[in-house]
């Protein structure tokens, strides 16, 4: 029955251990404590998630977003990397368990190593602004140009009625 489960809804990842809980309930999945510097492929119906005490450092982005029956994970003592990269950890934690994300707690870089995930601020977290492409940028030109074309011809709408009244009364007292 463990072994179906585990087959039907992907494969327990090697360095873990997985155990279902109950009548289709979904999976524990344990890698706690594996020494594990990456998070491994998880199945989707993981509703238990142990990734405490490993030698993770950072999520990248994506890697937890199949994971909608998701109720509890724990992700503390983690050498966790808080610059730019962890931002999607930070925000995916945010949606979806925030005890976790209380107790994250950044090892590196130096200005923010022992802070909780939680605390830290766009600013602390690095230049996380990457650079536009170049054919955003050049979209940005154009629609700036579309909206001040279309503002000037506003102004110059409102500024013809304006001048077409004035013209209208100075007609009707001269007669």
């Amino acid at each position: 029955s463990l072994l179906l489960a585990v087959a039907l809804s992907g494969a327990c990842p090697p360095s873990c251990s997985c155990k279902t809980l109950g009548d289709r309930k979904g999976l524990q999945v344990d890698c706690g404590s594996r020494g594990l510097r990456e998070v491994p492929a998880l199945p989707v119906d993981t509703r238990r998630l142990y990734l405490q005490n490993n030698s993770l450092t950072t999520v990248p982005p994506g890697s937890l977003d199949s994971l909608s029956s998701l109720e509890e994970l724990e992700v503390f003592d983690n050498p966790w990397n808080c610059d730019c990269g962890i931002l999607y950890l930070k925000l995916w934690l945010e949606d979806v368990s925030a005890p976790s994300l209380a107790s994250v707690r950044c090892a590196s870089p130096a200005p923010v190593s022992t802070k909780p995930l939680l605390q830290l601020t766009g600013n602390e977290l690095g230049a996380c602004k990457r650079l536009l492409p170049i054919k955003c940028v050049e979209f940005f030109w154009r629609d700036l140009i579309l909206i001040a074309g279309a503002i000037i011809t506003l102004l110059l709408v409102a500024w013809a009625l304006k001048f077409s009244r004035k013209l209208l009364c100075q007609i009707r007292l001269s007669r």
